[in-house]
């Protein structure tokens, strides 16, 4: 998801600089709503992990 609002950004930054601002506002506020939503399940699952005391310290090997 955050592979998308970015991608959303970037389309948005090469539209207006291209002219585009109707399609450069559009990217602009889908990036900007995925990346919220990105951001507020990342805090969702920090703070389940934390409560429920899964995903502590955990080796990779």
């Amino acid at each position: 998801m955050l592979r998308a609002a970015i991608a959303f950004f970037i389309l948005a930054l090469v539209a207006f600089i291209f002219g585009a601002n109707g399609i450069a506002g559009v990217s602009m506020e889908i990036g900007r709503i995925l990346l919220g939503v990105f951001l507020i399940l990342a805090v969702v699952s920090f703070i389940i992990s934390l409560v429920s005391g899964r995903g502590g310290n955990k080796r990779i090997l």
